[in-house]
């Protein structure tokens, strides 16, 4: 099923402001935001929808692969939204409560997202234009496999810090007021670890590496972003995983360049070549194709091959691929070459003569 736009999704153009989107996308989750609409699950999916579109459009670098790429961008390392109603509460943290007053905790204490990731990766020009499915290996946090995140040895549990009792924030008294802060000695969770765990040492995580397939789709370009949902940080309050984020780079070509979705490279012909005109076979991304010269052509001249660039994401169809034409002058010529080059430009200036005084 094709997704909808983003900006139709929130009713805003292609230029709306951060204000603008976020006006937007606060009247739709007002209606239909879970707490008002109990068991509605067409009121739920558009608040998803909503979310959804929200959570790209207010970022400016989602934004940016959005705006350029498409869907496509954004979905081909695995995007797909929201899991549910918590995923977005975990992501949007007190946005809620600031929009409208209701609440993002809908399950007893609010739990956190975990941090997001970054991968670069170098793909070829062939693997950009047809895509491709590659094997990562990312070293990241995950969940203790002993404390599943705890942070407690096995049998033991944190227990209620004695600074602030629970709160995770102790009053200070400055004459007639009194000011709150963090708890120091909890860091204000309001449990601290009594018996912590041997194996991460009360961290909740231990390190390790993991394999991933990323889908690349066909037709990106330098700076692409791909989105992979819960394969980020995992999060030690019950909340979801963090994403992790891979932006690509294509390697430089031997042959070709780019220019959006054409493909750009140089052949170099004789002069005999360009005057008489000829056939090449120009190598294209798809393989050999015939490239045909005309009479009297220039160098710089650029010929096309229609539809052997990029796929577009954007839109159906493909690029160009667009060949310079060079005209190589001889460096060195044999006697008999310079003897025939002499009498053509004879012939050239006796033809010039005439049309001068008598044209």
């Amino acid at each position: 099923m094709t997704k909808r736009d983003y900006y139709d999704i929130l009713g805003i153009s292609k230029t709306a402001s951060d204000a603008e989107i976020k006006k937007a996308y606060r009247q739709l989750a007002l209606q239909f935001h879970p707490d008002r609409n109990p068991d509605d699950k067409s009121a739920e999916e558009s608040f998803k929808v909503a979310s959804e579109a929200y959570e790209v459009l207010r970022d400016p670098n989602k934004r940016k692969v959005y705006d350029t790429y498409g869907h496509a961008g954004l979905n081909g390392g695995g995007f797909q939204g929201f899991s549910d109603v918590n995923d977005i509460f975990s992501n949007f943290g007190d946005i809620f409560e600031d929009f409208f007053g209701l609440g993002s905790r809908r399950r007893g204490e609010r739990s956190r997202k975990g941090k997001d990731l970054g991968y670069q990766m170098h793909i070829t020009f062939e693997e950009a234009c047809f895509g491709v499915s590659k094997e990562i290996e990312v070293e990241k946090n995950v969940l203790c496999p002993d404390c599943n995140g705890k942070q407690s040895a096995k049998g033991s549990s944190p227990s209620t810090c004695p600074k602030c009792h629970g709160r995770g924030q102790v009053g200070h008294s400055q004459g007639f007021f009194t000011i709150s802060t963090t708890c120091v000695y909890c860091a204000g969770e309001g449990k601290v670890i009594t018996d912590p765990c041997k194996t991460c040492h009360a961290k909740g995580v231990i390190k390790k590496t993991k394999k991933l397939n990323i889908t690349i789709p066909p037709g990106v370009d330098t700076g692409a972003q791909l989105r992979v949902s819960g394969e980020g940080e995992p999060s030690l309050s019950s909340g979801v995983n963090g994403d992790l984020y891979i932006e690509l780079h294509l390697k430089k070509h031997t042959l070709f360049t780019r220019e959006e979705d054409n493909v750009i490279s140089q052949v170099t012909i004789s002069f005999p070549q360009a005057a008489l005109g000829s056939e090449l076979a120009v190598e294209t991304l798809y393989g050999k194709e015939k490239l045909k010269i005309k009479k009297g052509t220039q160098s710089g001249t650029i010929l096309k091959l229609h539809s052997k660039g990029f796929p577009s994401l954007r839109h159906y169809g493909k690029g160009d691929h667009l060949v310079e034409i060079l005209v190589k002058t001889p460096e060195k010529l044999s006697k008999e070459e310079e003897k025939l080059l002499q009498k053509l430009a004879e012939l050239s200036s006796d033809t010039l003569s005439k049309k001068s005084l008598f044209g």
